[in-house]
């Protein structure tokens, strides 16, 4: 794929079931998405590619090839689950081996960005200590990405504790990385009832990517677009005003509909709308 400006990927979870790598990948180039977003979320099937053997690493690697459809980003939720400021050292554990893993294969796929968790934990309760060694845990990790090349990126969560990018920002800040920046996510801001039209000009400096997704009141997930509250124009018209070049990211859900494929390329071009030229 040749480089260009705002390249638009879909998240893995928006794409109807599929057999084989190829047949995903030729999915999102037909419904005019430019490459693919990887889930490493929290169910064992998913973080078990993290232990991919070199054939199936291969099979990924061959249909990215085959179809000139990159894998830019890897979503890295599963640290959801296995947090690396948890009270449990088996779970602390657990995440880093998560953490160096994902970037050994972010390497191999070709991955620049990582997403990574923007709360200290999720499951558990959030206090002074797992907040200390959530601090001290993006530091270790920007760390690790800078030695692999590979960009470590927050996102502002459905959680209180980085609802808005002015929090994610001071994180960033705080480590003091470039290896580590921001990958806001506009329905997730609003849905906080942060200010998004204000908190975007203030950290653009730090975004490397975009998760556009629509939102409601406390509601961050399965909001179709345009039901929800986040204004899209507006938001595409400041980061346009700033020439923000930077990659889009549809995030959906898409198990509970008849035609998937249909949705996603109809959200493409609802977004695609309410862009400027």
């Amino acid at each position: 794929m040749s480089v260009r400006s705002n390249p638009m990927g879909i998240y893995e979870k928006a794409l109807p079931a599929f057999g084989s790598w190829t047949e995903a990948l030729e999915t999102v180039a037909r419904t005019g998405y430019d490459f693919l977003e990887f889930s490493i979320d929290e169910s064992d099937e998913r973080i078990a590619r993290l232990s991919w053997s070199a054939a199936e690493v291969g099979a990924l690697r061959r249909a990215i090839a085959d179809t000139g459809v990159p894998v830019r980003h890897l979503c890295l939720s599963g640290h959801r689950r296995f947090p690396f400021a948890s009270s449990e050292p088996a779970t602390r554990d657990k995440a880093w081996e998560m953490m160096r893993r994902g970037l050994d294969l972010s390497v191999e796929l070709g991955v620049r960005v990582i997403q990574t968790q923007g709360h200290d934990v999720y499951y558990e309760e959030s206090t002074p200590d797992t907040r200390a060694r959530y601090r001290d845990g993006l530091a270790r990790a920007a760390e690790m990405a800078r030695e692999a090349s590979v960009m470590l990126a927050l996102e502002n969560a459905d959680l209180p504790m980085m609802g808005s990018l002015d929090q994610a920002r001071e994180w960033i800040e705080a480590c003091g990385n470039p290896w580590l920046q921001m990958y806001p996510d506009l329905g997730n801001t609003m849905g906080h009832g942060h200010d998004l039209l204000a908190e975007l000009p203030r950290n653009l400096q730090h975004i490397v990517a975009v998760h556009v997704k629509d939102a409601r009141p406390g509601e961050f997930r399965r909001v179709p677009f345009g039901e929800g509250i986040v204004p899209f124009r507006e938001a595409f018209e400041v980061l346009s005003g700033a020439d923000y070049r930077g990659p889009f990211v549809v995030e959906m859900w898409n198990e509970n509909n008849e035609d998937p494929e249909a949705v996603i390329r109809d959200a493409r071009s609802w977004i695609l709308e309410r862009m400027p030229e």
